[in-house]
């Protein structure tokens, strides 16, 4: 019997960093087994001039890893969850998720080249949650400029080179990118840290989901190793936008935790000419039902 788990993942750093972290956890968990990673570029990472929203959403990046479970030449795919799609492929799941990084976004400027204190402030950025954020906080944070929001797509590495080449007087990162990278010490850099209350993160954001067939033999060994609260949360998010039938082209951001025995929601959308935003908590069983309240909040039917 072939006893090599072969795991389907995008082929920028980040993303082999992140499967990587997975391997290990398998051959630690079930040392008799082999890991073989199989990385590929998908269409979501070679059409970078437009959003997301444009030319397919999410599932740019995960349907060709699905055909590759579906068809049996993978048996795993590791993914960010957030970039995730709310249906997945027929016969596929969520198998595994391990503990949660920093779920924060980071607001990055080049350091020795500070944010113009007055006029336009241009912040590169492609996600329509992001935009609806910085753009209400950016009143408090340059209180006599103007924020302007200009597209910014590719790996993170080609995004702090457009930064770097003045496109952009900031840009904004997930904290969990820049961390299993290691470049949070990089100088050339300043990092402004957003916190979840007041700048919701992307449901998922910060969490690894593994992809593959909920009776497939990698299954039950992902399902000892993954952490119990980072998928309820992850449950509870996913809930939720399921809910709102958001898609990548909706203004929506929604993070939970669990706070001294408490499940704790956080979110924010622009719907209907509005913007909503709703913080409540609850009992960690009473999950379900809390996403329901947290959708009808941020503006569903």
């Amino acid at each position: 019997m072939d006893n090599t788990i072969r795991i389907g993942t995008r082929n920028s750093r980040l993303a082999m960093i992140q499967t990587e972290m997975v391997a290990a956890s398998l051959r630690e968990a079930a040392p008799g087994i082999q890991v073989s990673l199989e990385a590929r570029m998908t269409t979501g990472d070679k059409i970078l001039n437009k959003p997301l929203q444009e030319f397919g959403g999410k599932g740019v990046f995960v349907s060709e890893f699905e055909e590759g479970i579906l068809e049996g030449r993978l048996d795993l795919a590791v993914h960010s969850a957030k970039d995730m799609p709310m249906e997945l492929a027929e016969g596929l799941s969520i198998v595994g998720v391990p503990m949660r990084e920093d779920p924060r976004d980071v607001l990055v400027t080049a350091a020795g080249r500070p944010v113009p204190k007055t006029g336009e402030i241009v912040i590169g950025t492609s996600s329509p949650r992001r935009k609806l954020q910085i753009e209400l906080l950016g009143t408090n944070l340059w209180p006599g400029g103007s924020v302007r929001c200009e597209n910014l797509r590719g790996n993170v590495q080609t995004r702090l080179g457009k930064l770097e080449s003045g496109m952009y007087h900031g840009i904004i990162l997930a904290a969990a990118g820049l961390k299993r990278l290691g470049l949070l010490e990089d100088p050339r850099y300043n990092f402004q840290f957003l916190e979840c209350e007041s700048f919701v993160p992307a449901g998922g954001q910060g969490i690894l989901a593994v992809e593959g067939r909920a009776e497939g033999r990698a299954a039950g060994i992902l399902s000892g190793i993954s952490h119990r609260e980072t998928w309820l949360c992850l449950n509870l998010e996913r809930q939720v936008l399921k809910l709102l039938d958001a898609g990548c082209h909706e203004p929506i951001g929604v993070y939970s935790r669990l706070e001294d025995g408490l499940l704790e929601v956080f979110g924010i959308s622009g719907r209907n000419g509005r913007v909503y935003k709703i913080h409540l908590k609850g009992q960690p069983e009473e999950a379900g039902e809390l996403a329901r309240r947290a959708a009808e909040g941020l503006g569903g039917a």
